[in-house]
């Protein structure tokens, strides 16, 4: 096991450090940065003034040796500053990981209790009505874009009723545990609207194969009753391909949120990594996109832990060889 864990750890360290060096190129060969928006925006400095600062930042380095530079001070902790919030670039991810943790944790909970048991009533009903109406509404989960179904929602639920509000985290000068409900209320709804569908279409095929499965036929042949079998036979061997499908929707949603984040202003990991992007914001796009494959990493071992968990026929070191 301790094995198995090291080298899951240096695996992942790899792969942080390629896709570090990667994404460090890519941005650095955009054309511009901060000193050239200075320049443009401040029209007194000088090309002295503007080689000074590009110096001082490292930007008169070439990128090899800016990306070697910034991964001595990373190994130490210290990711640098954030060019366009002047912080620290922790201080300014600490924050919007929580944001985005907060509103995906609850949708992706949400999801996941509505898509699990619409799934198996429709695997149990396969091809009658209840399962057409199923997978239709799963196909207009899918196939909604984001940002229409956010209008709709801020439309319906904020203009029309004024039930709720359209945007932001909370009322300016605070108001209180309910108030933050209200504001989360809106974009939740959309994410759990967006993901349903494909939760509940995996799952779905997922139980009509293991209903398929001898043994599941061996059950029925022993008078065992339908909902014992379901959730004693059935359900767990089920659940497997919706670990993989969960495990890898976590770096996905939480760098992936930003068409939701920004329809309703909610400051989170996704809208910070596009700004950052724009902005030729080095440090905090690099961590960010590092911190989301780091996700996608722990979700992948989880979801191996999650297997060993549900199949006792999986064993780590199995996986391992």
């Amino acid at each position: 096991m301790l094995r198995y864990i090291v080298g899951r750890i240096i695996q992942g360290a790899v792969v942080l450090l390629v896709l570090s060096f990667v994404v460090y190129g890519l941005i650095g060969l955009m054309p511009g940065d901060p000193i050239d928006l200075m320049i443009q925006s401040d029209p007194n400095l000088t090309p002295a003034d503007a080689k000074r600062l590009k110096a001082l930042h490292g930007l008169d380095q070439p990128i090899l040796d800016r990306y070697v530079a910034w991964l001595s001070d990373a190994v130490r902790g210290e990711f640098g500053y954030s060019r366009n919030f002047g912080q620290p670039v922790m201080a300014v991810i600490r924050p919007r990981i929580a944001n985005t943790a907060l509103l995906l944790g609850v949708s992706l909970a949400l999801s996941l209790m509505i898509a699990i048991p619409i799934g198996v009533f429709a695997a149990l009903k396969p091809y009658s009505k209840a399962d057409y109406a199923v997978n239709l509404f799963c196909f207009a989960g899918i196939s909604i874009p984001p940002f229409w179904l956010a209008l709709m929602l801020i439309i319906l639920f904020s203009v029309t009723l004024g039930w709720l509000p359209a945007g932001g985290m909370e009322t300016v000068g605070g108001g209180g545990f309910l108030d933050q409900l209200r504001h989360m209320a809106l974009p939740v709804l959309a994410l759990t609207l967006a993901s349903v569908g494909e939760f509940t279409r995996f799952m779905r095929a997922s139980m009509l194969q293991t209903l398929r499965q001898d043994y599941i036929r061996t059950a029925h042949a022993k008078g065992v009753s339908q909902w014992r079998m379901v959730t004693t036979h059935a359900l767990r061997n089920a659940l497997l391909p919706m670990i993989t499908i969960v495990a890898l929707s976590i770096g996905r949603l939480f760098s992936g949120a930003l068409i939701t984040e920004t329809m309703f202003s909610w400051l989170g990991m996704g809208k910070m990594i596009y700004d950052a992007i724009l902005g030729n914001d080095y440090n905090l796009a690099l961590v960010g996109l590092i911190f989301a494959t780091l996700l996608t990493l722990v979700g992948n071992f989880l979801a191996e832990i999650g297997y060993v968990w549900l199949d006792p026929r999986v064993s780590l070191r199995k996986a391992r060889a």
